[in-house]
């Protein structure tokens, strides 16, 4: 049991008998009345996302979740295989599970992989992945001025956006929350 006032971003709770992941939360002091805290919750199997307001104080139950650093094998065509890197046990994991992480997932990639209790709820990835770009228009000279993008595509399959002066066979940085173009990779 936790209390709100020790809510983090990742936490996940127990209420009514589901797993809900914060995934944002403030802590409110009106001039006038009692403090509370807002958050935003995230469903883990279902992925709805709720907004739920507590009072301060008020008792949580929180959720045990191991996670563990396991390395992506191979897409088997219905699951996602992972390994744990401490014991070498294989894990198949559905791909509703493994979610939008199966845009840059490579083989042999560490992923962190949160369990409860024996079922798989989550894959992270680091915030950040650097891949090759598989296929784009070639650049033009001079695109480098304005700030237009086209489409390209990693070697995951994935499409993202990133510069006009980006070539095919570069490796570029992805923010693996939101697909966007973070830089190029240097070397």
């Amino acid at each position: 049991m936790a209390t709100t006032n020790d809510l983090k971003n990742g936490m996940v709770l127990n209420i009514d008998g589901q797993l809900w992941a914060v995934v944002e939360f403030q802590h409110v002091k009106p001039g006038k009345g009692p403090a509370f805290v807002r958050t935003k919750l995230k469903n883990v199997e279902s992925n709805k996302t709720v907004d739920k307001t507590f009072n301060a104080g008020t008792k949580v139950e929180t959720a045990t979740v191991d996670r563990r650093t396991m390395q992506y094998l191979y897409n088997d065509g219905s699951s996602y295989v992972f390994m744990d890197v401490q014991s070498y046990d294989q894990l198949e994991i559905a791909p509703e599970i493994v979610g939008n992480a199966k845009n840059f997932l490579l083989e042999n990639q560490e992923a962190i992989v949160a369990t409860n209790e024996g079922r798989v709820l989550f894959i992270e990835l680091p915030a950040s992945v650097e891949l090759e770009i598989t296929f784009t228009e070639p650049g033009l000279a001079g695109d480098s001025a304005t700030g237009r993008t086209k489409p390209a595509t990693l070697e995951t399959g994935h499409e993202i956006q990133v510069p006009l002066f980006i070539n095919q066979g570069e490796k570029v940085k992805v923010d693996t929350r939101d697909s966007s173009y973070l830089g190029r990779v240097k070397g």
